[in-house]
């Protein structure tokens, strides 16, 4: 069956999938810096949709919880309001409450009062390249399998490169829809933390099956590659077909080629 899209802003999305109401990593607040501890980071577009307007949400799906541009002040009471938060092991630690930690290859179920389930699964993800994981932190993606047969798994990368980690996610699940975090950020060097538009190329090939829908590409200063340039980059090696840039606040369903 098909599932719908709506781009909050960033990396946050509802995704509504077999009657089931998703939220990935939830930033509401306005545009303005963030000063994290080595870097300053600038929003520059508020969000397409304010937290009062989402309305009930069974799970919220947190890649991290360190960075503002993937957790914000606004997005961190959206969560404790919210019957589920999954996300990291070490962020659940910080949290606290009823959120709940995930290590990489574990699973989750949600479930409604109609015997329908969804799993969720936590896949690994770098943020970064190698070696980057004592300056970024433990980050997790998501693949979310509805008991519903027809239903094809649903893969959300998370702040993640491409690396053999989301390969092994190509290799276990074959998704009919892929949301990678993209535009290339870049903080602390020159190599970027999120996928840029040959590491989204690289997941395009490794999901052959699936539509694209990248998240991550507009909003934030240190985003260096935004929506249109992974519009030519797929169109220029035949891919344009599979890839779908969402409206921010516009409801998009999206259905597997």
């Amino acid at each position: 069956m098909p599932v719908s899209i709506t781009l909050i802003g960033g990396p946050t999305a509802l995704i509504e999938i077999d009657g089931f109401r998703l939220l990935t990593d939830p930033t509401f607040d306005a545009p303005g810096a963030y000063q994290l501890p080595h870097v300053k980071l600038e929003k520059t577009i508020g969000p397409a949709l304010k937290a009062d307007a989402i309305g009930p949400v069974d799970a919220v799906l947190l890649s991290h919880d360190q960075h503002s541009d993937n957790l914000d002040n606004s997005g961190r009471e959206f969560l404790f309001k919210v019957k589920r938060v999954l996300t990291t092991e070490a962020g659940a630690k910080r949290l606290g409450g009823h959120v709940e930690g995930l290590a990489p290859w574990e699973t989750a179920r949600v479930r409604d009062g109609y015997g329908n389930t969804l799993t969720i699964t936590a896949t690994p993800a770098r943020h970064g390249p190698a070696g980057i994981e004592p300056l970024s932190g433990d980050v997790i993606g998501f693949v979310v399998s509805s008991s519903r047969k027809e239903t094809r798994p649903v893969y959300i990368s998370g702040d993640t490169t491409w690396f053999d980690g989301v390969a092994e996610v190509a290799r276990r699940f074959k998704c009919g829809v892929v949301l990678p975090f993209a535009g290339a950020a870049q903080t602390r060097g020159p190599f970027h933390l999120t996928m840029d538009t040959n590491d989204t190329v690289e997941t395009a090939r490794a999901f052959p099956q699936a539509m694209i829908v990248p998240l991550h590409t507009e909003g934030w200063a240190h985003f260096r590659q935004n929506g249109e340039d992974l519009r030519k980059t797929f169109d220029a090696l035949g891919f344009g077909p599979r890839l779908r840039l969402l409206e921010p606040g516009l409801p998009t369903v999206i259905e597997a080629p």
